[in-house]
């Protein structure tokens, strides 16, 4: 199992959580009106919380998040932390993968084509001289 791609699809959700509830994530129970990346977001918090070696690292970045949960910095942290939870602890690895979606299947077939299993925010191009302008 690859650490760095389950802290990476984690983190998203846990942030969704926190930008829903702020560091009111941390106490609240699963909230029937929050839509389902807030509610998943809540049960790979509560996944990561339950294991008291880490809670207390867990909870300072998910308190630092809220106070600013735009500022990629945070997020990193939260990331870090979330790395190191899981690869110190196989086995809460696999319970937050095992609540995570499966990844989309993409295929790309033929000369200069492109899949993308998620959303793309950039330029896509192919083809010989392509020419591509961002304003």
């Amino acid at each position: 199992m690859d650490v760095d791609v389950v802290a990476g699809q984690v983190v998203p959700y846990v942030g969704a959580a926190v930008a829903a509830y702020g560091a009111g994530v941390l106490t609240r129970a699963e909230d029937a009106a929050a839509d389902g990346t807030v509610r998943l977001g809540q049960r790979l918090l509560a996944g990561l919380l339950s294991r008291v070696a880490h809670r207390s690292r867990i909870e300072q970045a998910v308190t630092d998040l809220a106070g600013a949960p735009s500022d990629p910095d945070f997020r990193s942290a939260l990331l870090a932390q979330v790395k190191l939870a899981i690869r110190q602890d196989q086995q809460l690895a696999a319970e937050l993968a095992a609540l995570l979606p499966a990844a989309p299947s993409v295929t790309a077939a033929g000369d200069r084509s492109v899949a993308i299993g998620g959303n793309n925010h950039g330029i896509l191009s192919t083809g010989d001289g392509a020419t591509n302008v961002q304003l």
